[in-house]
C-alpha cells in the first residue's frame, strides 16, 4: 500500500512537473521570440553605448537584488505548513525591502558611475531603481504561483511584462529617446507584471509579520541570499571587469553577443530550475527519487541546450547579420565563444536545486566560492587580450569550475561520471549528426541571401537532431506526455 501511495505521490509530482516544464517553455518561447524581436530592431536604433550603459546599470540593480527578498520567496516555496501567515509575512517584508533598495539606489548610483567612469550611469541607476519598489509588490504572487507549480496561470504576468516592455521601448527608441527607451521599458514592463500577477492569483495579502515565522524564513533564506550574493557577483563578474578595463562600448558588444546565449540557454536553466527546486522539495526526503530527478533533469537539459549551443556556434555569422545588423559583425567570434561557454556551464547546473531543496544551500556556497578563485584571475588575464581574450578565459574558466561541480554532484548525490555520461549520450549523439550537416549547408550556401542561408542552416540542423533524438527517445517521449497530460491530478 506504501508502496502505491508513493508511485502515485511520484506520478502526480511528474506530472505537475511536467506541466509547469510546458508552460514555462511556452512562456520562454513566446516571451523570448518577442525579445529577440525588440532586441533586433532596438539594436539598429541604438548605439553600443546605450546597451553598454544600461548594462552598467543592471549589473548594479543585479548585484543589490540579492538581497531584495532575503531568500524568503524561495524559503516560501519550500515550506510545508502555515503558508498563508508565512506568505503574508513575506508580502510585507518584501515591500519593505523594496522600498528601501530603492532609496538606496539613490546614493550608491554616483559611485557606479565613478568605477566605470561613465557620469550617465548615475540617473539611468537611480530611474531603474524604481524596478525594486515594482517587482516587490508581485514577488509573493510569483512564489504562490511557483509553489503550487501552477505555471499555467504564471505565464500571464511573465508574457506581459514582455509585451509591454517590448512596446515602450521601441515606440520610445522610435522617438529618439535614446538609453531612455531601454530604462523605461524595464520599468513599465515590471508594473505590467505585478498588475497581471495580483489579477491571475485570487490571494490579497495583509501587512502583517509573523516574527516566529519570519525567523524560520530568515534561517532558511539567509542560506540561500549567501549563495545568491556570490552567483550574481560570479554571473555579473564580466561586467565589472570589461565595463573598467574595456569601456562601455566594448561592454555593448559583449551584452549583444551573450544576449543569444543568455537567451536561449541560460535562460532555459533558470527556467527549469524554477521548475525543479518546487519539485526537488516536494521529494526533499526520498534520497533515490532526489537522484533520479537529477540525472533525469540532466538528459532533459542536455536534449534542449546542446543543439541550441553547437547551433549558435555554427550559425553565428548569419545570426549576427540578420538580428543584430553589420554594426555588430564583431560580436561574432564572441557569440560563438559564448556559446560554447554556456553549453559547459548547463552540464550539472541543477544539482544546486537540490542542495536548496534538501536545505544544504551551504555546498552551493562553497562551490560558488571557489567559482570566484577561478574566475577572477581567468578573467583579468584573459581581458589583456581584449574581447576574445577575455571570451577565452571565460569558457577555460568555467571548464574547471564545472568540472569540480560535477565531481561534488557525484558524490553527494550518489551517482557517477558514467551514470551522467549515459544522461547525456542521446544529445551528443544528436548534435554529432546535426553539425556537421548544418556546417555542410553553412558552406554550400555561403553566396545567397543571409536570411535565407540562416533559414536552410536551422531547418536543416534541427530536422536532423531531431529524426535522432526521436530514433533514440521516441518510446520515452511519448510515455512522458502520457503522464502529463493525464487528466489526473
Amino acid at each position: 500500500m506504501t508502496q502505491n501511495i508513493q508511485s502515485d505521490n511520484h506520478t502526480s509530482i511528474t506530472r505537475k512537473a511536467g506541466r509547469g516544464v510546458i508552460w514555462n517553455f511556452l512562456t520562454f518561447g513566446v516571451s523570448k521570440g518577442i525579445l529577440l524581436l525588440t532586441t533586433s530592431l532596438l539594436a539598429r536604433l541604438l548605439t553600443k553605448e546605450d546597451f553598454g550603459l544600461v548594462a552598467i546599470a543592471v549589473v548594479a540593480i543585479n548585484y543589490l537584488s540579492v538581497i531584495k527578498d532575503l531568500g524568503l520567496g524561495l524559503a516560501l516555496i519550500q515550506r510545508r505548513d502555515d503558508v498563508e501567515e508565512a506568505a503574508n509575512t513575506v508580502f510585507t517584508i518584501n515591500t519593505l525591502l523594496g522600498i528601501g533598495l530603492s532609496l538606496l539606489v539613490l546614493p550608491i548610483a554616483p559611485l557606479f558611475a565613478a568605477y566605470f567612469q561613465e557620469p550617465q550611469v548615475t540617473p539611468v541607476l537611480r530611474w531603474l531603481g524604481l524596478s525594486f519598489t515594482l517587482n516587490a509588490l508581485g514577488a509573493t504572487h510569483i512564489n504562490l504561483l511557483m509553489r503550487d507549480l501552477d505555471y499555467r496561470r504564471k505565464f500571464i504576468p511573465d508574457i506581459s511584462n514582455t509585451i509591454v516592455k517590448g512596446i515602450i521601448s521601441l515606440w520610445m527608441a522610435f522617438a529618439g529617446f535614446g538609453v531612455w527607451a531601454l530604462v523605461f521599458g524595464q520599468l513599465t514592463g515590471a508594473l505590467a507584471s505585478v498588475i497581471a500577477a495580483w489579477a491571475v492569483k485570487p490571494w490579497r495579502p495583509r501587512i502583517t509579520v509573523n516574527f516566529a515565522i519570519a525567523r524560520q524564513l530568515v534561517q532558511f533564506g539567509a542560506s540561500v541570499t549567501g549563495v545568491d550574493i556570490l552567483t550574481v557577483f560570479v554571473d555579473n563578474l564580466s561586467y565589472l571587469i570589461i565595463g573598467r578595463m574595456l569601456g562601455v562600448a566594448a561592454l555593448g558588444v559583449f551584452s549583444i553577443s551573450y544576449r543569444l546565449p543568455e537567451m536561449l540557454i541560460v535562460g532555459n536553466l533558470w527556467l527549469i530550475a524554477s521548475v525543479l527546486f518546487p519539485a526537488f522539495s516536494s521529494i526533499q526526503d526520498q534520497p533515490e527519487e532526489l537522484r533520479r530527478g537529477f540525472l533525469v533533469s540532466i538528459r532533459l537539459v542536455q536534449l534542449i541546450v546542446m543543439p541550441l549551443c553547437l547551433g549558435l556556434f555554427v550559425a553565428a555569422d548569419p545570426i549576427v547579420r540578420v538580428f543584430f545588423g553589420e554594426q555588430w559583425l564583431e560580436a561574432i567570434p564572441l557569440l560563438r565563444l559564448l556559446s560554447l561557454y554556456a553549453l559547459v556551464y548547463s552540464v550539472g547546473y541543477h544539482a544546486g536545486d537540490v542542495y536548496k531543496a534538501i536545505g544544504r544551500p551551504d555546498i552551493l556556497f562553497k562551490l560558488n566560492l571557489m567559482s570566484i578563485l577561478v574566475l577572477v584571475p581567468a578573467l583579468m588575464i584573459g581581458s589583456q587580450f581584449g574581447l576574445i581574450g577575455f571570451a577565452w578565459g571565460y569558457l577555460i574558466a568555467i571548464a574547471l569550475d564545472q568540472t569540480i561541480t560535477i565531481y561534488v554532484a557525484t558524490r553527494f548525490l550518489k551517482v557517477s561520471f558514467l551514470d551522467i555520461l549515459k544522461e547525456l549520450k542521446p544529445a551528443i549523439l544528436g548534435a554529432l549528426c546535426m553539425t556537421p550537416v548544418a556546417f555542410g549547408v553553412l558552406t554550400l550556401t555561403s553566396d545567397i541571401n543571409v536570411f535565407l542561408q540562416l533559414t536552410l542552416v536551422v531547418i536543416s540542423g534541427a530536422i536532423t537532431y531531431l529524426s535522432i533524438i526521436w530514433w533514440q527517445e521516441g518510446k520515452s517521449l511519448l510515455r512522458l506526455v502520457q503522464v502529463i497530460i493525464s487528466p489526473k491530478q
